[in-house]
């Protein structure tokens, strides 16, 4: 049975009514730009937030730098290949120490003094020393570094010094769904270089919910579903699988396959020549872990939301897509692939071609996502019409894939957190009944 918990609303933004089975959201969420700072400062400013992946930084020396919630960091892992995170700013005069998106230092130098950092984050040069007193120790001038941790190979970062969870206890049961993505190699998993950064004019929260939205696939959709039948696949029905709510915000859809998949699902989509590698491939899943779960890591796709700004499509691809607010009528995308590091040659170009076909910003879907939900942000420009419904399947007991169960997670934690609650007695509860996560999916 699905347990939806209900906590007192006296803030209208989010109107949950379990005894009516009705579910609200107030428009102004996607509009306002008061409540756009404030998520900054109560969501942004004390959530885990996904930075990279650690396969980014595969050997000493290698770094990544991008913005999270707002704030330019470094990923970078240090000649002693241990993985920081630091404030991609000099702690002399606020410059950027790290202009390139990617690649290789053993240092860092700020191009406003020439200060020069370790790829540790230890300030190791300053010019004409003699110009500060004998007070002055480098020691108290390294780079700033944020409090991270990863979690199968996913490196979050929180800007909050008194965030009272792990990583793995924020996670929640979310972690169940990340296993079952690392699970599928056992030398580990790699993001394909290059990143695709793009975005939308449209409030962040909207991509959050369409990418838990399976519900809209056949109407959105409808020129790739017509691509997948003229290569011989079956298109998703609008019944079938089922949604979870994970705990603090997190949420999955997941349902069974109808295009191919690279790990280890075959239809005639992937050619004949392809079907021996990746039949054997579920073979070897099955020895491995067993019927049951080989179906489910091979034979499965999912759509996993972490909270608040992580989505993860586990599909005909793979895509770890970061979706951060500009505002409250845009948003920065980052989208990269994930496959595993032994894949086949010829199994990874597949992969490839079928990212930039399906989730790519050029593919089939992803530019009728853009589209439908900037359609959405520019119809609430029409104040008329307060609120958007998002009570589909509250009358269930066991949440379908098309139910909206993954949203409603989403944004009841969002609720909290901008009411100042972090949700820790709702995971109590949770894990206290039926568990963390467990909400209308067999175990």
């Amino acid at each position: 049975m699905t347990i939806e918990l209900q906590r007192p609303v006296d803030d209208p933004i989010v109107l949950d009514d379990l005894e009516r089975l009705s579910f609200r959201v107030d428009r102004r969420a996607y509009t306002d730009e008061d409540l756009a700072a404030q998520e900054m400062t109560r969501i942004f400013d004390r959530c885990w937030l996904y930075v990279g992946h650690e396969s980014e930084v595969p050997g000493p020396g290698s770094y990544v730098a991008r913005d999270v919630g707002g704030r330019p960091v470094v990923l970078a892992r240090g000649s002693d290949g241990v993985i920081r995170v630091f404030a991609n700013s000099c702690p002399h005069r606020g410059a950027l120490i790290c202009s390139q998106p990617a690649g290789q230092a053993r240092s860092f130098r700020c191009p406003y003094h020439d200060w020069t950092f370790s790829n540790q984050g230890d300030l190791v040069g300053v010019p004409i020393p003699d110009g500060y007193g004998p007070g002055f120790r480098k020691a108290d001038f390294g780079l700033a570094r944020h409090r991270s941790d990863s979690y199968r190979g996913f490196v979050f970062v929180t800007f909050d010094p008194e965030q009272p969870r792990t990583l793995t206890e924020y996670l929640a049961g979310a972690t169940e769904y990340l296993d079952l993505i690392d699970d599928q190699s056992e030398v580990g998993m790699e993001v394909i270089q290059g990143a695709q950064l793009h975005g939308a004019r449209a409030n962040w929260k909207l991509m959050m919910e369409n990418s838990v939205d399976i519900y809209h696939f056949r109407a959105l959709h409808k020129r790739y579903v017509s691509y997948m039948e003229s290569l011989g696949s079956v298109p998703p029905r609008r019944r079938g699988g089922f949604g979870r709510a994970l705990g603090l915000g997190h949420g999955a859809n997941e349902l069974p396959p109808a295009a191919a998949r690279p790990l280890a699902y075959w239809t005639p989509m992937f050619g004949d020549e392809f079907r021996p590698c990746i039949e054997a491939t579920a073979a070897r899943f099955v020895d491995r872990f067993g019927a049951e779960r080989a179906e489910r890591i091979t034979g499965t796709n999912r759509a996993l939301l972490i909270f608040p700004n992580l989505m993860i499509i586990d599909a005909i691809a793979i895509t770890i897509r970061k979706i951060d607010p500009v505002g409250a009528g845009q948003m920065a995308i980052t989208s990269v692939a994930l496959a595993p590091k032994d894949e086949d040659p010829g199994i990874r170009e597949l992969r490839k071609s079928h990212y930039l076909t399906f989730l790519g910003p050029a593919g089939f879907a992803t530019p009728d996502d853009i589209e439908i939900i900037e359609s959405c942000q520019r119809g609430y420009l029409n104040r008329t019409v307060r609120y958007s419904d998002l009570s589909r399947g509250m009358n269930k007991e066991v949440p379908e894939t098309t139910d909206e169960l993954p949203a409603r997670e989403f944004w009841r934690q969002w609720d909290r957190l901008m009411h100042g609650d972090d949700g820790h007695l709702d995971l109590a509860h949770r894990a206290g009944t039926h568990g963390a996560g467990t909400h209308g999916a067999p175990r």
